[in-house]
């Protein structure tokens, strides 16, 4: 499977510890589609439909329902966790996206 930025992709993140976001559940490409390319691992930040609107996490709408995309938990995974692929985000929950990570990570 091609794995592009801003992909949203179902993964298993099970074995966890403590706080971290686990069980089966969508997730969307952080890393760049040069590393994806040629790495087998990627950079994602988990999906979630049950949080509070936190500054670091961007509401979204995918599958008719509402959920956040938690960037305070970015990780990175190995390919073979990817189960599939579920679409892409829209151009402007894109630019919501870049902007909590520029303003949490860079700024």
């Amino acid at each position: 499977m091609e794995i592009r930025q801003y992909q949203i992709i179902l993964v298993n993140l099970e074995q966890t510890n403590g706080s971290e976001i686990k069980k089966t559940r969508p997730c969307v490409v952080i890393s760049p589609d040069e590393m994806n390319d040629h790495l087998r691992t990627v950079v994602i930040a988990p999906i979630t439909t049950s949080s509070k609107n936190y500054p670091t996490r961007a509401e979204i709408q995918h599958d008719n329902k509402a959920g956040w995309i938690v960037l305070d938990q970015i990780r990175t995974i190995d390919k073979q966790r990817i189960l599939k692929d579920l679409g892409k985000l829209p151009k402007s929950e894109i630019k919501e996206v870049k902007a909590i990570i520029k303003e949490t990570f860079v700024d």
